[in-house]
């Protein structure tokens, strides 16, 4: 998706080799026209896949989950990191490890919300190493909902994440991926061609 590489390329920032910072666009601050059209991009991608419920896990993958689940007219649906006060029993978990943070997170959602029956569709910000989206699949086969695929953001294709994911068969449609952050520099697996949006 050009519009996305044009726009990681002026704003994101390589921290090291193996983290980009796009806190400017997409988890920090976001860029509501640029999530719009994302969310145009799954729901082309995904049409006719009987998507029922769009899943994604707080916070960074809410807005282009959000956007996503509109353009598909289904609900949205966000696992939590922390349990709240109302949100106690009857949930699935998972222990999801994030690298960038270094922690590991119990993640929840509620059972009324995802049904088995369901067919998802599964955004998220980032595809690193495959934690989060492995955990999200995990939730998704304890409601015994179907998994129509991973909408990804940004990918970085030089960590294993796709590869896991591709084993369990899964299918994945990431938007921008990205070759290396080697030297400081954005490289893209494939560079931006075509119309603007």
């Amino acid at each position: 998706m050009r519009l996305l590489q044009d726009k990681i390329r002026r704003e994101g920032t390589v921290l090291s080799p193996s983290i980009l910072k796009v806190d400017t666009f997409l988890n920090h601050g976001i860029d509501p026209l640029l999530m719009r059209e994302i969310g145009r991009e799954f729901a082309s991608r995904f049409a006719g896949g009987g998507i029922t419920k769009v899943l994604t896990i707080e916070s960074s993958g809410i807005a282009p989950a959000m956007m996503t689940a509109l353009e598909l007219g289904v609900p949205l649906i966000f696992a939590r990191k922390r349990k709240s006060l109302t949100l106690r029993d009857d949930v699935f978990t998972e222990k999801i490890y994030s690298y960038t943070k270094e922690e590991e997170n119990e993640v929840t959602v509620a059972r009324k919300l995802l049904l088995p029956g369901d067919t998802v569709l599964i955004v998220d910000d980032f595809l690193a190493n495959g934690e989060a989206a492995s955990g999200m699949a995990r939730i998704a086969g304890q409601a015994g909902a179907r998994i129509a695929g991973f909408g990804i953001v940004i990918e970085k294709s030089f960590q294993s994440g796709r590869r896991r994911l591709e084993e369990e068969g899964f299918r994945i449609e990431a938007l921008a991926r990205i070759r290396s952050l080697e030297n400081g520099a954005v490289t893209f697996l494939e560079e931006p061609s075509g119309p603007l949006f």
